[in-house]
């Protein structure tokens, strides 16, 4: 295959990676309108009484030392159609960016862990069935030591 190239300009190109957002996103509002309807409380983006948390957690339940990251599943290499699409302009410059935030997010997790945390990874896709969401932040929150139904959705 050819080697694509990119229409935009550095510049361009550098103002439209700029507009991408890590807190705040829409998967991540979506999700902190559904557990505070439900009467979850929590605080934002890694903070805890003791400092940050290491990976800056999009939620914090620190009465219940559980903390819930909302990834894209692009940006974060999730399992699922979406996070599995590799772009073929500067495939090697992506692979390895996207290589080094899978690493960072599992060492990010580990460290949590080690700390006592519990840790639940949501993914972009899985906002599509609000119903199977709602229930698996509910058991995670509520419940014991099993987040969700299979590995893959806590990583």
């Amino acid at each position: 295959m050819g080697e694509s190239r990119d229409l935009l300009t550095p510049e361009q190109r550098s103002l439209n990676m700029s507009k991408i957002r890590g807190k705040n996103t829409k998967p991540e509002l979506l999700v902190r309108r559904l557990l505070h309807a439900k009467g979850y409380r929590y605080r934002l983006h890694g903070r805890a009484a003791g400092g940050k948390l290491p990976g800056s957690p999009d939620l914090v339940f620190a009465g219940r030392r559980k903390v819930i990251f909302v990834n894209g599943c692009f940006w974060h290499f999730h399992d699922c159609k979406a996070g599995q699409h590799a772009p073929t302009g500067n495939a090697d410059f992506w692979a390895a960016k996207r290589n080094r935030t899978r690493e960072r997010d599992a060492g990010q997790r580990e460290l949590l862990r080690a700390s006592g945390w519990e840790v639940l990874t949501v993914w972009e896709c899985e906002l599509r069935d609000r119903s199977a969401l709602e229930n698996q932040l509910t058991q995670f929150l509520d419940g014991g030591r099993t987040g969700s139904s299979s590995a893959a959705q806590r990583n």
